[in-house]
């Protein structure tokens, strides 16, 4: 048996909820008479009486009675679904690890929400634990290019780079001068990750002897890290770009502005599934983030550094 004509369907499951013509009409924004031959149709379909018309009214046969809950589910979950739908076109979900999404992406926002409103971000911070993307759950993730656990298959776009230099507050260094790595060598090393590799890299670069690369204290990310130098605690390898807030405010200081290095896990970058690159608010959001990253790159080059 073929379905019946979905006008029918609704004038009817209207036409019950309502115990009438009249307010199917209003509902649904057609004459009561249309709703009748709506109803008579869908009888002749059926081969059965779904109402008993009265002198006040129509009332529902016990085959209307078992139709009408059936079609008032099945109408529900068609407009859930519609309307998650239509939610999930609207909402981008965008997964940022703590310290880009601190230092970087949350200061600029407002701007991305101002220039698309009809776009609603939903955004995730998470530490990288294999799968900095999670493309599975997000449309667009951020992560620096040469992470251990980015997927060859992303698509990947490079907003700027990670240039690290030794940064400390300034009440750490008192009267004391540092013109040389060496002269850091007694302070406590702040590392952003586990491996390390933000002071190894710095130190192998310029052939520093007198550090041990593995001493000091590790922390989850760059900001915690950066903090804990702000507090005096020690000497991060800050990220020029990311701790630019500290660094030009002063509460943090670069005794070495010249030795620096690009991170060894590459640069801050947007990444995500082929098959959603070019979805429309993807894109928007892309092209909104180099944009927005063209302003440090810019300060960089200003600086000699890029």
């Amino acid at each position: 048996m073929r379905l019946p004509p979905l006008n029918a369907l609704k004038a009817f499951e209207a036409a019950a909820r309502h115990e009438g013509f009249i307010g199917a009409s209003e509902e649904l924004h057609v004459t009561r008479g249309a709703i009748s031959r709506h109803v008579k149709q869908l009888e002749e379909h059926l081969g059965v009486a779904l109402f008993i018309r009265q002198a006040k009214g129509v009332r529902l046969t016990a085959a209307g009675r078992e139709l009408l809950p059936v079609l008032t589910a099945a109408f529900d979950k068609i407009q859930g679904e519609c309307q998650r739908i239509t939610s999930d076109a609207a909402t981008l979900r965008v997964i940022c690890p703590p310290a880009t999404s601190i230092r970087w992406l949350i200061p600029n926002l407002d701007d991305f929400r101002t220039k698309n409103p009809d776009i609603n971000i939903r955004l995730t911070t998470d530490f990288h634990s294999g799968d900095p993307s999670r493309t599975a759950e997000h449309d667009i993730g951020f992560s620096v290019t040469d992470w251990p656990g980015n997927r060859v298959e992303h698509k990947v776009e490079t907003l700027f780079p990670v240039l690290l230099t030794p940064a400390c507050a300034p009440s750490l260094l008192k009267d004391r001068t540092i013109t040389s790595p060496e002269d850091l060598a007694s302070y406590k090393m702040l590392h952003e990750v586990p491996s390390r590799r933000d002071w190894t890299d710095w130190i192998e670069a310029f052939g520093v002897g007198s550090f041990d690369p593995k001493s000091g204290e590790v922390f989850p990310n760059l900001d915690m890290a950066t903090k804990a130098a702000v507090m005096g605690t020690g000497v991060v390898m800050a990220d020029i770009v990311l701790c630019r807030e500290e660094l030009e405010s002063g509460s943090l200081i670069a005794p070495l502005p010249d030795m620096t290095i690009p991170s060894p896990f590459g640069g801050v970058c947007i990444l995500g599934r082929d098959d959603l690159w070019d979805e429309p608010k993807v894109r928007r959001f892309r092209e909104w983030a180099v944009s927005t990253a063209a302003k440090d790159v810019e300060r960089l080059e200003a600086a000699g550094l890029a």
